[in-house]
């Protein structure tokens, strides 16, 4: 991976942009340069990644770096914010890091379209200092917690269907996804679970709902250093609109926690 280059010092133009989050009570020009320092990788460009990728773009995350193998379809326009009829059959990421780079001028973009898997995720996921992953299946939500797990990496996951969505955290010390949902529980079942999503559909505003919320947290860990998720789940519930944060703890005899103490 090419690796971007640095400049703290904020311009004249870069100030005016983010003025309304530099006078924030609790925010202050250092959260502000840090945020310019961030290396993000955003792990998928649908309805969670399209969202996710351009509040951090708009907030001024230096280096975003954006992977998915998939080309614009006509279904993904209900929900995924950044394509219009004129991205069908681009590659996702490709369109995505055109259009942010468009929005705000002073970021640096990398799109990879490739899909994550062992040969590339631990290289793209060693060079950054967060990720997000906002994918769709079972087996790249395992890679990427294990690759972020091995490489110390901070993680915010986010995940989204029909009316329901749900967001986490982990780092290189903490609980991780094979925690929260072992491997051997949802294995058997992950072809039946797809097809069910595939099926199930989903709201035009939950993944964004899910992407605000998980921009957000990016946004407090790079910025101010909070994680109020880390080790916690949350649940959000689009019918009733109820919220519920609930707690986790290191499985014992998860293979991925107990590798990483050796």
């Amino acid at each position: 991976m090419d690796q971007f280059d640095t400049d703290l010092e904020l311009s004249d133009e870069e100030m005016h942009l983010y003025s309304r989050q530099i006078l924030l009570d609790g925010w202050d020009l250092e959260a502000q340069e840090k945020l310019k320092l961030a290396n993000v990788l955003i792990v998928g460009c649908g309805g969670i990644g399209c969202s996710s990728a351009e509040l951090l773009a708009r907030a001024g995350v230096g280096q975003i770096t954006l992977i998915d193998p998939d080309q614009v379809e006509m279904s993904n326009l209900q929900r995924q914010v950044a394509f219009t009829p004129q991205n069908l059959g681009d590659f996702k990421a490709e369109a995505l890091a055109k259009r942010l780079i468009e929005i705000n001028p002073y970021i640096r973009l990398k799109s990879v379209v490739e899909k994550f898997d062992a040969d590339k995720g631990r290289q793209l996921v060693a060079a950054q200092d967060l990720v997000l992953d906002g994918c769709d299946n079972f087996s790249t939500r395992y890679l990427v917690s294990q690759f972020c797990k091995e490489e110390n990496v901070a993680l915010i996951s986010a995940s989204a269907i029909g009316f329901q969505g749900q967001l986490f955290m982990q780092d290189g010390h903490s609980a991780c996804y094979e925690c929260l949902f072992p491997k051997q529980a949802v294995e058997n079942a992950e072809d039946d679970l797809s097809l069910r999503c595939a099926n199930s559909g989903v709201l035009a505003t939950t993944p964004n709902v899910m992407a605000s919320l998980q921009a957000h947290h990016a946004l407090l860990y790079l910025g101010l250093g909070k994680t109020p998720l880390l080790e916690k789940l949350l649940l959000w519930d689009g019918l009733t609109l109820r919220q519920r944060i609930l707690a986790f703890e290191k499985e014992e005899t998860c293979p991925r926690c107990l590798q990483s103490q050796l």
